[in-house]
């Protein structure tokens, strides 16, 4: 008789896991967190096989719901840059898993939105001509309905091609058109956390091209002689801006020295395309914050990546595919969750 009860209790355990499993794909956050907290007390249950296999399956669904989620974000990028004939697809598409990562795994955020962000982790796009990632990103994470994506760029849309303010489309908290301001307002955003006692992490994204702007290196150099150390601020290292290659337009050098010379520590993300690094570096880059130093991710990524004949081109900078490529990049990324 005991033993049958222990197994029927084994089996609502069971039953109740799959449940949670079920339900963790309806949302966003994984519900690993969940299993920790209302059964990771029991060392037998937290250390149970079939618990830990649960747990395990669960991880691989999240990320796999997360590469479906790139795939459909790196169609809305292409269709809002080609219904318009105009826009930026190559960045975008270069830094599509590290937007997707750090909306759906990564930050603290509401999107139901308020301004200043309180108790909240904040991101700022400095390099704001990679909107249609920005956009599309925020529109899959309920921030804005997602058929206004169909507005992008157009005349009174809340979705200029430059992210802009005046227009108080939620999710977008600074204009970011002109490169090499990000950094400064993110630093800004830090410190006011500090000084309202609020512990969440301020997260800023940077081209590599745009480090050839000296106003990056002045903040650079003030967040660390100020401790910025609840900065994550990461840079999309593609080798490409619109005039050609880094290398050839103006050399960067060696950019691990130059942050670590500017008393930043720095983590490298060699594979910036794929998931499980992208995770694993913000994650890394996290743990090392708050501990008086501010923190650069390095993300090595390819321009037009997931779009074959657009991969490691400078060209696709700023150009729109044309009917014909458009079809063939969509072939290329399967429709997921659907399109706008």
């Amino acid at each position: 008789m005991i033993l049958i009860l222990i197994l029927i209790l084994i089996l609502i355990l069971i039953l109740i896991l799959i449940l949670i499993l079920i339900l963790s794909k309806l949302f966003t956050k994984p519900c690993k967190s969940l299993i920790n907290q209302n059964l990771g007390k029991s060392h037998w249950l937290r250390n149970y096989l079939p618990l830990q296999l649960l747990t395990n399956f669960q991880e691989m669904a999240d990320i796999q719901h997360l590469k479906d989620l790139v795939s459909q974000v790196r169609r809305d990028i292409v269709r809002q840059v080609h219904a318009v004939n105009s826009g930026h697809p190559g960045g975008s598409l270069g830094c599509t898993e590290f937007i997707v990562a750090l909306y759906n795994e990564i930050m603290d955020h509401d999107p139901s939105f308020q301004m200043d962000g309180k108790n909240q982790d904040l991101f700022f796009l400095s390099n704001g001509h990679i909107s249609p990632v920005f956009y599309s990103v925020l529109a899959h994470a309920g921030y804005f309905p997602k058929e206004e994506l169909n507005t992008f760029r157009k005349l009174n849309s809340r979705l200029q091609g430059h992210p802009t303010t005046h227009e108080g489309l939620p999710g977008v908290r600074i204009a970011s058109g002109s490169l090499g301001q990000g950094m400064s307002v993110g630093i800004g955003a830090a410190l006011t956390k500090k000084l309202n006692g609020d512990d969440k992490t301020v997260f800023t994204l940077h081209g590599d091209g745009e480090l050839q702007e000296g106003q990056i290196w002045e903040a650079a150099m003030y967040a660390s002689a100020n401790h910025v150390d609840n900065l994550i601020a990461t840079i999309d290292v593609n080798g490409q801006q619109i005039d050609g290659s880094t290398d050839t337009v103006l050399t960067l050098g060696d950019l691990r020295k130059k942050f670590e010379a500017f008393g930043w520590n720095v983590v490298t993300v060699s594979k910036g395309n794929d998931m499980e690094s992208v995770i694993a570096g913000i994650k890394e880059a996290i743990s090392l914050s708050r501990k008086r130093t501010p923190i650069c991710i390095l993300l090595h990524t390819v321009m037009g990546h997931g779009v074959d004949f657009m991969m490691g081109s400078h060209e696709w900078h700023g150009i729109a595919p044309n009917d014909e490529q458009l079809a063939e990049a969509l072939k290329q990324n399967p429709e997921t969750l659907g399109d706008y």
